[in-house]
């Protein structure tokens, strides 16, 4: 599969991932999705990211989550979220060895 056609594939299912959310009454923005590369360089240095993050590559995005009206911060909060997003073939930060629960993307190259 190209780049190219796993970007649209990951738009498909971030669009299946926002519809199911909403039809539960989770309330999503988005928050970063594109990173440039030296914006990618920059937070893995102050150790806040990698600098191959799936963001440059469009495969990835954080989302902010409010539950009746309430901001969510906390990666728990994600979980039903990342749940199933890991259902429908997507890799969620929540997993990750210092959690993210706001990251959503497709695994690529070995990209998480």
């Amino acid at each position: 599969m190209t780049l190219s056609e796993k970007q649209a594939l990951f738009t498909v299912k971030i669009a299946q991932l926002i519809n199911w959310a909403d039809e539960r009454g989770y309330r999503l923005t988005f928050g970063e999705a594109y990173r440039t590369p030296e914006q990618a360089a920059l937070n893995a240095k102050k150790g806040s990211g990698i600098s191959n993050s799936l963001h440059t590559q469009r495969l990835a995005v954080d989302f902010n989550l409010f539950i009746n009206g309430q901001y969510q911060s906390d990666s728990a909060a994600y979980r039903p979220l990342g749940e199933y997003w890991e259902t429908i073939g997507g890799a969620w930060g929540g997993r990750f060895s210092k959690p993210d629960g706001n990251h959503f993307s497709l695994e690529h190259n070995g990209v998480r």
